[in-house]
């Protein structure tokens, strides 16, 4: 990541930015190593989403091709470290560079985690879980609030992939999940994976919790591919690495959500062992593919 410093007096100046509408359109993770093939294509297409928190430096190359990016196509701002579900106060600082980033580059969509990565002066690489509670929903509602009114627009809530469950929830995800909409107003971001991710590690149906889920308040949605692995038991353990191609079963599942709901603007992550262009382009295209018989 960047350097999270405060912009400077040139890098804070407004620019102007076409409107480009993501409805209906797949796109994928922005990597700088793509950035050259991207401006070569000949026919321009897709959106790109891009983490906030790479962009929270005060300016220079990774500015510049942001900026590129943006005159000619849509982007879906996606932050990662605003710790929403942690028990304490979210930082004012990092959160005042989240919404000089929304001012900047007008995303077509913003999002954050249903997680949290920080406790006290400590920083996680990580998003962890939180406890099903009225506790974690009050808090998290407060957070949610706290970051609309700050970026006024509503946030996109991503829901989890988890590797535990907490003896003390009270509630299921997808019920705390919708109360959080309801409360807070905030759509959600539908991550695929991280439901057949969680499913496959805690034995319940994918389909099931899909038919459960608030789909209704669905703004985005996310595929990713998984690493198979086994627990100390033997046991099927999946874990969330965004290094691979979506896997069928993920596919299989997208289908339906976009059979049921239409053609919801749809994301490919690819963060780890990042392939060519044209092979993660690729992967784009296969959800174009599955929107556009569903327009």
């Amino acid at each position: 990541m960047n350097a999270a410093i405060a912009p400077t007096a040139a890098d804070d100046m407004p620019l102007r930015f076409p409107v480009l509408s993501v409805d209906g359109l797949a796109g994928t993770s922005f990597k700088p190593e793509h950035f050259a093939a991207i401006l070569g294509e000949r026919v321009r297409s897709g959106f790109f989403e891009v983490h906030a928190e790479n962009y929270m430096g005060a300016g220079g190359p990774p500015h510049r091709a942001l900026e590129a990016m943006r005159r000619d196509y849509p982007i879906s701002l996606h932050g990662v470290c605003m710790s929403i579900g942690g028990p304490q106060a979210l930082d004012k600082v990092h959160l005042a560079r989240f919404r000089h980033l929304v001012e900047r580059y007008e995303p077509a969509l913003v999002s954050e985690h249903l997680a949290w990565s920080t406790h006290e002066t400590r920083f996680y690489n990580d998003l962890l879980p939180v406890p099903y509670t009225r506790a974690t929903l009050a808090r998290v509602c407060d957070h949610i609030d706290e970051i609309q009114e700050a970026i006024r627009r509503p946030l996109l809530l991503e829901n989890p992939s988890s590797y535990v469950v907490f003896r003390q929830s009270t509630m299921s995800e997808t019920d705390f999940i919708r109360a959080v909409s309801r409360r807070t107003g905030c759509g959600l971001l539908l991550d695929i994976n991280n439901v057949f991710v969680s499913a496959t590690n805690h034995g319940f149906a994918a389909r099931d919790y899909l038919a459960d889920f608030p789909l209704s308040a669905v703004g985005e949605i996310h595929l990713a591919g998984h690493a198979e692995q086994a627990d100390d038991e033997g046991a099927p353990l999946l874990i969330d690495s965004h290094d691979r191609p979506v896997a069928d079963d993920v596919w299989k599942l997208y289908e339906t959500v976009i059979a049921h709901c239409g053609p919801i603007p749809t994301l490919i992550e690819w963060d780890g062992k990042i392939p060519d262009w044209p092979s993660l382009r690729s992967e784009a295209a296969a959800a174009q593919a599955i929107l556009d018989r569903h327009q």
